[in-house]
């Protein structure tokens, strides 16, 4: 290891890892890490890393050509779970940047889990980043890079002689651009995985995509925001992470601790669940609801019974039946039984007004429904 001095806006102002691998092979689960490079750049200046690692099969005949590793120079490295904690410890809350970085990110994440530790740091790639900078160039990829802008390999192949390329690049980035223009780009490549106290990009992937309802909650569990969406997942990570969100996104995003979720089958039913999630939750940061003419308490039901209402999500291809009664929205099922045993489940009847004000329009101008007669309650 050694450690230059600082000497220019290069360095940042919070460490930053530069990370290479070498492997086994390309397919995330089945190949393993054979050599690992890691340049730290920060505000004391820089410091190199870099260790083989015992894959624990065979190398390939074509990657031992490529790279120069062979098995009997891991022979007697150690593995990736002897590594793993000090390997942590030096990346963790460090800005991953790598080469292709989903490739270096993945194979990581997956050694990482296989031990049982989480690995979930923000990755930028210096491929999308060149793409951004240098937008008319065809080739961005490390052997261009090294040609266009005379970097200077001391191997190629080689996990440390590689991220030692991508902090040359870094440092030339900042002599060629002014700071604010390369900050829009690294603002914009950079890919957040940890975005809110305990949210992380693993937790919005597994927000539906299509239509629904979130919340978000802060300390002591305390409601903060409902909002709704066609696109779930994207307006979440919206609020969260990027450039271009409002003053009053970076002053929620400080205060949110956790997120629920709930897909609806469609926008008629983000508009029930999201109006229904205020007047009970009242989150604080929703405005509250404005008196209208023609809001009416206690408006006659016109219908004999309980109705569903079908949706149809596109982008998830849910189908769904969301049910109404007297004014109240009861849920939202996956069959007509189930939306049966929702009615006969009810443990109140109270008129909701958030309610009344999404349908009642609707369906005074033909909104298809489906009524819920008495034989099927019956049989639920």
């Amino acid at each position: 290891m050694h450690f230059e001095p600082f000497s220019n806006l290069a360095y940042p102002s919070e460490p930053v890892v530069f990370v290479d691998l070498e492997t086994t092979g390309g397919t995330f689960g089945v190949d393993r890490i054979t050599e690992i490079g890691i340049v730290e750049a920060g505000p004391q200046g820089v410091s190199q890393w870099t260790s083989l690692v015992n894959p624990q099969k065979p190398i390939p005949a074509f990657i031992q050509q490529l790279t120069g590793i062979d098995d009997t120079m891991v022979r007697d490295a150690p593995t990736f779970e002897e590594l793993a904690s000090a390997l942590l410890e030096r990346m963790n809350g460090r800005l991953f940047i790598a080469h292709n970085a989903h490739f270096d990110h993945g194979f990581l994440k997956g050694e990482f889990k296989r031990i049982g530790l989480r690995f979930a740091p923000d990755v930028l790639c210096t491929v999308q980043l060149s793409r951004a900078v240098y937008p008319g160039e065809s080739r961005h990829g490390l052997d261009a890079l090294v040609e266009r802008h005379a970097l200077v390999p001391s191997a190629r192949h080689r996990a440390l002689a590689d991220a030692d390329l991508l902090w040359q690049f870094w440092q030339h980035l900042h002599r060629a651009h002014a700071p604010d223009v390369l900050r829009g780009h690294l603002e914009r490549v950079t890919r957040r995985f940890q975005l809110a106290a305990h949210i992380d990009e693993d937790t919005i992937e597994q927000i539906p995509a299509g239509c629904g309802v979130y919340m978000f909650y802060g300390d002591d569990d305390a409601p903060l925001y409902a909002g709704r969406s066609v696109k779930l997942r994207q307006r979440v990570r919206s609020h969260l992470v990027g450039p271009r969100r409002s003053a009053k996104d970076l002053r929620l995003a400080a205060l949110v601790r956790r997120v629920e979720w709930k897909a609806t089958g469609g926008e008629i039913g983000a508009l029930l669940a999201e109006t229904q999630w205020i007047a009970q939750a009242r989150p604080v940061h929703n405005r509250a609801p404005k008196s209208r003419t023609g809001d009416v308490r206690g408006a006659p039901w016109p219908y004999a019974g309980p109705i569903a209402i079908e949706e149809r999500d596109a982008a998830s291809a849910l189908r769904v039946w969301h049910v109404i009664d007297d004014w109240q929205y009861l849920g939202t099922a996956d069959t007509l039984a189930q939306a049966g045993a929702l009615v006969s489940n009810r443990t109140s009847r109270a008129f909701e007004l958030s309610t009344y004000r999404v349908l009642s329009e609707r369906l005074a101008r033909g909104l298809a429904v489906t009524p819920l007669t008495a034989e099927m309650l019956a049989a639920v």
